[in-house]
């Protein structure tokens, strides 16, 4: 796996790391769907990084896994990434930071955005592991 490749699983990792850490707490619903995003959102550069593609400076989710298809298959809820994407391409300013257009996510949604959010890191993560094995045996 290249370095950068592991740089953007890593911080994907903290992202998650840091959900893990609130996200029991009703009042950091919007901080928990923010950084589920991020992760998100690195996780599908990573595919990019390791691929040899260009990674674009956009943070819509739609078109960085229409960009990942390519190389690799994960199972989306499409409604729960729509949802991410657009929390984040909304907020523009501090006060709409993490929040959908009802405001903050319910306590259900931002523990569905986090369960998808390690399914597709964690998805992302073994395809890579399974790609460096065959590489191993084909060695």
């Amino acid at each position: 796996m290249r370095r950068q490749t592991e740089a953007w699983l890593a911080s994907a990792r903290d992202d998650l790391r840091v959900v893990e850490e609130i996200l029991d707490n009703e009042d950091l619903t919007h901080m928990v769907a923010f950084h589920c995003q991020q992760a998100v959102e690195k996780s599908f550069k990573a595919v990019l990084e390791e691929y040899d593609q260009i990674v674009p400076r956009t943070h819509d989710l739609i078109t960085l896994r229409t960009l990942t298809e390519k190389q690799i298959r994960v199972t989306v809820e499409p409604d729960i990434l729509i949802q991410m994407n657009d929390l984040y391409l909304d907020s523009r300013y501090p006060s709409d930071f993490g929040l959908l257009p009802g405001g903050k996510p319910p306590q259900d949604m931002a523990q569905q955005m986090y369960v998808s959010a390690c399914k597709i890191h964690e998805s992302i993560g073994k395809s890579f592991d399974q790609q460096t094995g065959n590489q191993n045996k084909e060695d």
